[in-house]
């Protein structure tokens, strides 16, 4: 996969739970954005593990183009 679909200009606000493990879409493909649903299996790609080390509200991104992968860095602004 050359280039992830971007699944929304803008990120995901998520209210996770410390001690717990997330997997991001890192495709775009999922239908259960911005988590991982098993669609990346058909073109050969894989999501990005995210370990909440707190409780609260983190904001994972949407467009697949963050250089702080999971997690929101404004890159949506650039698209």
């Amino acid at each position: 996969m050359s280039e992830p679909k971007v699944a929304k200009k803008g990120p995901y606000a998520v209210e996770v739970e410390a001690g717990k493990t997330y997997y991001w879409c890192a495709c775009g493909l999922s239908a259960a954005q911005p988590f991982c649903d098993g669609s990346h299996k058909s073109v050969g790609a894989a999501p990005t593990a995210y370990a909440a080390e707190k409780s609260g509200e983190v904001h994972f991104c949407g467009c697949k183009r963050s250089g702080n992968k999971p997690l929101c860095d404004g890159s949506h602004r650039d698209i």
